[in-house]
């Protein structure tokens, strides 16, 4: 592969988790549905975020998206056949087009790159390294043209971003012009001592760079040394062209690599006809706008890449980003807080929890993180705030079980049932029918009241994608976490309207069966995972195997026949329990009472009774290794069983001091004569 000129920074791209603690976390879990935004993720490999950065951008590229899609099995080949000698497979395009698909429309968090590396030829430790991106792209298109030959998309990436730069000499004496024909697939364009892309482009397409003094041009025509004046234009244009901003620089004095964090700004729509050697036609031939900026934060020799990009197509869901819904000063932002974060009862642990979960996309938190979101959400800790008061975190959420329960083998929380909650989650837009009610249209008409001109722009940070403002852009104009790559499409490109939130448009129909054939399948394994991750195991103590005995039920036999094991889903009602229990007890007649019990030192305890048989047993704090005494509910061998805490019986041991053998002896005695005595 290419040179190292990062190393991923651990905080920012990926875990560090060994395969052991991966897997005790239970990689068995699969892959969460996507989130409000409706858009895809790339998995981290461990440094490749630049890869991911890059790929977004191709995908949300829809002209370079099309035309890889346009590529059938009978030019690519099948991936079925790539072990075969005779067979020509053409990896690359085919695990692209896959992972385009399932950006589009598995129904996952983060789609893997893992194929596609593999047919790169990268391996492990390739994954974990991180590279240049503006070199992967130029390594990337020129892997792409080579599997693409004899092909009928052979040329597509040169139809898409090939352009030409004609550089000339001007003779001074003669005005004889040498010219020299470049070609380019993106511009590299200096950063260091200019403050904007367009200064730079002036400065490389408009101002000359003189030969005279002693640094004299020889002239094939005048034959000898003269003054000359040498300048470049732009001779063709590309439909997209992409800007790679040279960041980094040398400091021969230091003898040390630096990046440039200078303000250097760039513009969302820009005009070339002052760079070009033809300035005839409309300002639509020279004009482009952008919509795709990857970025890099860090330094020199550790960073990050991610990409804010403009979904075109708006196959996504935008929405107001959180900082959006804080007051303003103007009306229709005051509506959009109004909508979207009322004011929050900061006493209350329970409405602020509830509104903490609510608030993330997949509906639920991990615990470990609870603490931090709250103290992001009010400026105070838990344990400083409501500990005193209401005992650990856990323990509270524990005791407040028909709102919250635990998910992901007990390490995340979610509101049970997940219930949307209207008065802290921002709206979600309509979904899009064929004939829109009369409230869609309403909804319809405050979406676009409260989305500002120029949106639809997501912030595609590896498995997070979030949305951003347009104005967001200028943010990265300068910092350590800057611009580095831009791109640019031609405003006369036009999009058709089948296209428009339409993730399947020119999709071919073996990977939309390929992608639909996946969602079933992570549906079965989600169905699965949540069966069996609400899997409980239960004991079930049947009264017709008990005695009453000094207050607690005791076993009438040594052996486990009175205890039998019952696996139940607890999501699942008390009705649906003792339906469960009756057509295993064939022979059970009469009425059947369900209640808690407990394994005492004295004996078995009962405390309450499952009454509520449309209660789930989650809801009544049932978990696995309850016991549960199943009975008439009155009492067991005509002994009436008392219930509750307050009867719990206590096996006391009584011990006695050992005094002596003399004693003991005389006390022994003295108990014989009282018995004698008595005789």
């Amino acid at each position: 592969m290419f040179g190292n000129l990062f190393e991923e920074e651990e905080s920012e791209g990926f875990s560090s988790a060994s395969p052991k603690e991966r897997a005790a976390k239970g990689t068995d879990e699969p892959p969460p549905p996507r989130g409000r935004s409706l858009l895809c993720g790339i998995k981290n490999q461990g440094g490749t975020c630049y890869l991911n950065s890059l790929l977004q951008t191709l995908l949300f590229t829809p002209e370079f998206r099309e035309e890889l899609f346009r590529l059938g099995p009978q030019e690519l080949g099948c991936l079925e056949d790539k072990d075969k000698p005779e067979a020509k497979v053409r990896v690359i395009p085919l695990q692209l087009q896959r992972l385009f698909t399932r950006l589009l429309l598995v129904n996952q968090q983060s789609a893997s790159t893992t194929d596609l590396t593999d047919s790169f030829g990268w391996n492990s430790s390739q994954g974990t390294n991180q590279q240049d991106v503006q070199e992967l792209n130029r390594i990337l298109f020129s892997a792409l043209e080579h599997s693409l030959v004899g092909t009928s998309g052979s040329t597509f990436i040169h139809r898409l971003y090939h352009g030409t730069i004609v550089n000339s000499i001007v003779c001074k004496e003669c005005g004889n012009i040498s010219q020299r024909q470049e070609d380019f697939l993106d511009l590299t364009v200096c950063v260091c001592g200019v403050s904007s892309l367009e200064e730079a482009l002036w400065n490389m397409f408009v101002e000359e760079e003189m030969f005279e003094g002693t640094n004299l041009y020889c002239c094939a025509r005048c034959d000898r040394l003269v003054t000359a004046a040498k300048s470049a234009k732009l001779k063709k244009l590309p439909p997209f062209m992409t800007m790679s901003l040279l960041r980094f620089s040398f400091d021969f004095s230091k003898l040390e690599r630096y990046k440039e964090t200078g303000r250097y700004s760039f513009p969302l729509t820009i005009n070339l006809r002052p760079f070009c050697e033809q300035t005839d036609g409309e300002d639509m031939d020279f004009t482009y706008d952008l919509f795709s900026v990857i970025i890099h934060k860090g330094g020199c020799y550790g960073g990050h890449y991610h990409a804010y990009i403009k979904d075109i197509d708006e196959l996504g869901r935008w929405e107001p980003p959180d900082e959006d819904c804080k007051p303003k000063t103007q009306m229709k932002i005051k509506e959009v807080k109004e909508v979207c974060e009322p004011k929050l009862q900061e006493d209350d642990p329970l409405s602020l929890l509830t509104t903490i979960i609510s608030q993330e996309s997949p509906k639920s938190v991990l615990i470990d993180q609870l603490g931090q979101k709250l103290m992001d959400k009010i400026g105070s800790s838990w344990s400083k705030k409501f500990r005193k008061q209401y005992g650990p975190i856990g323990k509270f959420l524990q005791s407040h079980s028909d709102v919250f329960m635990l998910v992901s083998n007990g390490t995340r929380v979610a509101l049970k049932a997940n219930p949307p909650s209207p008065a802290t989650e921002c709206p979600a837009p309509a979904e899009k029918t064929t004939e829109p009610t009369a409230a869609d249209s309403g909804t319809s008409a405050r979406e676009q009241e409260i989305k500002p001109e120029g949106s639809h722009w997501f912030d595609l940070n590896d498995s997070t994608v979030t949305s951003i403002r347009e104005s967001d852009i200028e943010k990265q104009f300068q910092g350590k976490e800057s611009a580095y790559m831009l791109f640019y499409r031609k405003t006369q490109l036009f999009r058709p309207s089948e296209a428009r939130n339409n993730p399947l448009y020119k999709v071919p129909s073996q990977l939309i069966q390929m992608a639909q054939d996946e969602n079933i399948q992570l549906q079965q394994k989600r169905e699965q995972f949540e069966a069996s991750n609400n899997t409980v195991e239960l004991q079930l103590h049947l009264a017709p195997f008990y005695r009453l005995d000094n207050g607690a039920l005791q076993p009438i036999s040594t052996e486990p026949s009175g205890i039998t094991a019952l696996s139940f889903d607890r999501r699942k009602t008390v009705g649906d329990l003792r339906f469960t229990i009756y057509q295993m007890q064939e022979l059970w007649e009469g009425d059947m009472a369900l209640t808690v019990a407990k394994s005492l030192p004295a004996g078995l305890h009962l405390y309450n009774t499952l009454t509520a048989d449309d209660v789930s047993l989650y809801s009544v704090g049932i978990h696995t290794n309850s016991d549960l005494f199943v009975w008439n509910g009155r009492e067991v061998y005509g002994a009436t069983v008392q219930t509750g805490a307050e009867w719990e019986p206590v096996l006391l041991t009584v011990v006695r001091p050992f005094l002596g053998e003399d004693f003991e002896r005389e006390a022994q005695n003295g108990v014989e004569c009282k018995q004698s005595e008595c005789e």
